[in-house]
């Protein structure tokens, strides 16, 4: 832990510096006519610069990926990230009065409700979530 605090400074003062350094190099070469005495202020600032922002942009990630699991607190349990299984009834489809949608009747839709009622010859669109028709 305390290393990543040391990678997030050092990452920080890294991009400032370069950012500093960028500055400069636009400052003296903005005050230069010809290229050809634009090109120490490209050598020695504004390209040193932007290798330092691209660095201190890494540490800064990476001390970031190490310290927000400890700032986020701990994980859930395995079983808590699992998705719920699929609705598997094999009961006939059922409906909700005036809706275009067929469902099992242990959808998460419509599960508990009472007012469903079997959804029987009426044409029907197959609900997203629990098919209840083969394809």
């Amino acid at each position: 832990m305390p290393t990543s605090r040391v990678l997030l400074w050092g990452g920080l003062a890294a991009v400032a510096g370069g950012a500093v350094l960028c500055v400069l190099g636009w400052y003296g070469i903005s005050g230069e006519r010809f290229a050809e005495r634009q090109l120490p202020y490209l050598a020695s600032c504004t390209v040193p610069g932007a290798a330092l922002i691209v660095a201190g942009a890494v540490l800064v990630v990476g001390a970031a990926r190490d310290l927000a699991p400890a700032t986020l607190g701990p994980e859930p349990p395995a079983e808590a990230q699992e998705s719920p299984p699929p609705p598997s009834s094999t009961e006939p489809p059922v409906r909700v009065p005036g809706g275009t949608l067929a469902h099992r009747p242990d959808c998460p839709l419509v599960a508990g409700r009472a007012d469903t009622e079997p959804a029987g010859e009426a044409e029907l669109d197959a609900c997203p979530v629990c098919e209840p028709w083969p394809r």
